[in-house]
């Protein structure tokens, strides 16, 4: 039972790794001995990001463009060049958008869905290959995509295009679950709020009211992130595929 949660030794790639809920995923799997690589555009603060990450072990980082499938693959390209296998994909990366109604526009759905869903999708497409190579039916590979409660229930702002995009995320799990099983395990995290910049704004002006709303009475905390992905990635985890896992404090479970 000592390794029932262990990913020491395994490979990881976490998308949107630099900042937010990647960050906080990278970090516990650094922390847990896994050999850690982290994408994004922005490639000085991913570098950075990785230098900080790896003073607790090995943190690696391969800048990316993954709104376009280009860009996803030649990610996976760069990450084959470095290994012959990877037991972990964290498909994190994404975009969010908020408009009224009227003014959500063909430019904005294009955008977030561009990086939220046919990322996922391609990313995971092209590593499939050193997926399979990794995972066995008795210790699978993984992919943890990164959904969202705004998939689960109607959110409260006027964001379309990303609560249609993490439903989306939710159901291509299901689906790249049954296609890759048994050697490769396919899961989501649905998170509610997390301090990342993509909620910085929402938790500025509302943080206090979103914690005392939520049955757990607090907003989300990195070990919470890290802790579930930790589960989904390791033997604990290996039975369990097509999940949507909301980790939220609750807050799904309220009309």
């Amino acid at each position: 039972m000592d390794d029932l949660f262990s990913v020491h030794g395994r490979t990881a790639l976490v998308t949107g790794g630099s900042r937010g809920i990647g960050r906080m995923i990278a970090a516990g799997f650094v922390g847990a001995g896994a050999k850690v690589y982290i994408s994004s555009r922005k490639a000085e603060v991913l570098g950075e990001v990785a230098a900080e990450l790896s003073e607790g072990g090995t943190c690696v980082a391969l800048p990316a463009d993954l709104s376009t499938e280009e860009g996803c693959r030649e990610l996976a390209a760069a990450l084959a060049e470095r290994e012959e296998s990877l037991d972990i994909l964290v498909n994190n990366a994404g975009a969010t958008w908020g408009a009224p109604l009227e003014e959500h526009d063909e430019r904005s759905f294009e955008r977030v869905l561009a990086l939220n869903v046919k990322g996922v999708f391609h990313l995971t497409k092209f590593l499939a290959p050193l997926l399979l190579r990794a995972g066995t039916t008795e210790e699978p590979a993984r992919v943890i995509n990164i959904g969202s409660i705004d998939g689960l229930k109607v959110p409260a702002l006027e964001t379309y295009s990303y609560s249609a995009s993490k439903a989306a995320v939710h159901q291509l799990t299901r689906h790249l679950a049954k296609r890759l099983a048994p050697t490769v395990t396919v899961n989501a995290i649905a998170p509610g709020p997390f301090e990342s910049k993509m909620m910085a704004a929402t938790l500025a002006a509302f943080g206090e009211e979103i914690a005392a709303a939520a049955p757990l009475k607090r907003i989300g905390r990195p070990s919470d992130m890290a802790g579930t992905a930790l589960f989904l990635s390791s033997r604990a985890g290996a039975y369990l595929t097509g999940a949507v896992i909301p980790v939220d404090g609750g807050i799904s479970t309220l009309a």
